[in-house]
């Protein structure tokens, strides 16, 4: 094979379970997402005793990041408390500090960083913070800043000591309300502990730090992401030459501009171009991909990059796991499918003829970067296709996601940011749990065991996520006849899948062989007997379900 600039390659029942519970429930507005010059920059703001300190440090130990409390900064310069400092400076001196402090935070550019109730309120100071990271403002009801700050009376020179200062803090409220309600990502921490807060901010910003798989790596969501991407791969330390693996889909729609802001950092990058399909999610579309990374002269150093959908996130993913023993890869996924899904979790492989991921490995990327503007141009029928995830992650463990797919297409169009974020926070949560899928984690096999089947026996006809929504009915009323789902369960969740436009009911006209020899090789069988997950109700499953039946009644069920 020669290397070119662009490479492309055509080519009566009883049952068991095991039971394991999580609960990953997720509440909050929709906002939509801010692009921003920084991804590892965060800034908690809010009034006092919203619990923007408690709620920095922990985030920033959640993903990995230096923290810095502003007003420990300035006491530490001052060599006093800040109360002294009003006292001997007053307040312009210690504006005055804090706006050093601020920019020494700003120029570090990577950390968590807890900001003085009053630090953005001078129009410059937030304009530099906005122009550097992400900015979360957090709130309380005025019952619950008053039960926090009874406590503190005394240390915060601008309420003073004596009994007035909830009438002193009402009148800073009163003052600020405006500009607290102008940021455009906010949290309600009134009924939070510290760890929901931070667990919230994480979904807020759309960023997480998965752990459990070897090394760390970070996940992003980032309005624009794909034109800051060089910089990106530059503060992860990641080395070239790079190899950009995409298909022959997403390539002329983005391969460019992903080039272009490596080449901006300095990368040398080669582009591999594969066809577009499941059906070519096959060992020789991989071996074809090695020898492409052989031409483009990949080393143990070099990183490869997936863009595009899930398939070219497994093929490409799986080619680094196995070339020379293991070389670092990115995940770009630009459908909502490999977005809400397939990028994550570290699951790379290739199909055989008699089943979906019969060969692969567990092999975690350096980075997943998810670019919700490549939504835009994805085909609406695979947009369809990719919420059969989405409800299947909601059916697991949001029950407010799942309630929101309920409402119908046009509800879920119209929050797809958030979307894309629920969803990926439920399958983290699932994958922090348990890396390597010994226990929780296969409840996200929730709707596959069926649905893989009936993808590989349509000869691919049918779409992932088409499948997948299949399953998820057909196995909900698996679940209703052994007795372990409430009734009504599944005329619930098809009703949910058919508001999207989704399949719910397996083609009179499948391969009925296909169908069963499919599910007799399913990779997560054990011992000879198929394993499902079942649902219980919305929020609430069993995992290791082993059933004795004649499986051919699936088709008809």
């Amino acid at each position: 094979m020669k290397c070119a600039p662009v490479l492309t390659h055509c080519a009566g029942r009883a049952w068991t379970t095991y039971t394991w519970t999580v609960n990953l429930i997720f509440f909050g507005p929709s906002e939509t997402m801010i692009a921003s010059k920084s991804e590892t920059l965060y800034f908690i703001y809010g009034p006092p005793g919203s619990g923007k300190s408690t709620l920095a440090r922990r985030l920033a130990g959640l993903l990995d990041l230096p923290f810095m409390d502003l007003d420990e900064q300035i006491q530490a310069s001052a060599g006093m408390p800040i109360p002294a400092i009003f006292d001997r400076e007053g307040e312009r001196g210690f504006r005055q500090r804090e706006r050093v402090a601020l920019e020494a935070a700003l120029q570090s550019g990577r950390g968590v960083v807890a900001l003085g109730g009053g630090a953005l309120l001078d129009p410059t100071s937030r304009s530099l913070v906005e122009s550097a990271g992400r900015v979360l403002c957090l709130r309380a009801e005025r019952e619950t800043l008053f039960e926090r700050l009874g406590q503190e009376v005394g240390t915060r020179p601008l309420l003073g000591e004596d009994a007035g200062w909830r009438e002193r803090l009402d009148a800073l409220l009163a003052v600020r309300a405006a500009q607290y309600h102008s940021f455009p990502l906010s949290l309600d921490t009134s009924a939070l502990n510290p760890e929901e807060a931070a667990r919230q901010a994480q979904l807020k910003f759309g960023a997480w730090r998965v752990s459990g798989m070897g090394a760390a790596y970070d996940v992003r969501v980032v309005q624009g992401g794909l034109d800051a991407l060089g910089s990106m791969l530059r503060a992860r330390g990641l080395e070239g030459p790079l190899a950009l693996v995409s298909d022959s889909q997403v390539a002329p729609l983005y391969a460019e501009k992903v080039e272009a802001a490596l080449k901006a950092a300095g990368y040398a990058v080669q582009r591999v171009v594969i066809p577009a399909g499941e059906e070519h999610k096959t060992l020789e579309t991989v071996s074809h991909l090695w020898e492409a990374f052989l031409a483009a002269r990949l080393d143990r150093r070099s990183t490869v990059l997936a863009l595009g959908g899930g398939v070219v996130g497994d093929l490409a993913g799986f080619a680094a796991a196995v070339y020379l023993r293991g070389v670092r890869w990115v995940a770009l996924p630009t459908t909502l499918l490999a977005m809400a899904d397939a990028s994550l979790g570290g699951k790379t492989g290739a199909d055989l003829p008699q089943g979906k991921n019969l060969i692969g490995a567990f092999h975690p990327p350096a980075l997943v970067l998810s670019d919700p503007a490549t939504l835009s141009t994805l085909p609406e029928a695979e947009l369809r296709s990719g919420m059969a995830e989405v409800v299947q992650h909601g059916q697991l463990a949001d029950q407010a996601l799942f309630a929101r797919a309920e409402g119908g297409w046009e509800a879920m169009r119209a929050n797809l940011d958030e979307t894309v974020r629920r969803a990926m926070a439920v399958k983290i949560a699932f994958i922090q749990a348990d890396p390597y899928e010994k226990n929780i984690r296969a409840a996200l096999n929730l709707g596959h065991t069926v649905g893989h089947a009936v993808e590989v026996a349509s000869g691919y006809r049918l779409r992932h996520g088409e499948a997948v929504a299949i399953g998820l009915r057909v196995e909900a009323r698996l679940a209703e006849a052994l007795g372990v789902a409430e009734a009504g369960l599944s005329g619930r969740i098809e009703a949910c899948l058919r508001g999207l436009g989704l399949p719910t009911r397996i083609p009179e006209e499948i391969d009925r062989e296909g169908f069963l020899r499919a599910l007799r090789v399913d990779k997560k069988n054990a011992a000879g007997q198929v394993r499902f997950a079942l649902p219980e109700r919305v929020g609430a499953y069993r995992v290791g379900v082993t059933v004795e039946m004649d499986f051919s009644e699936l088709l008809t069920i």
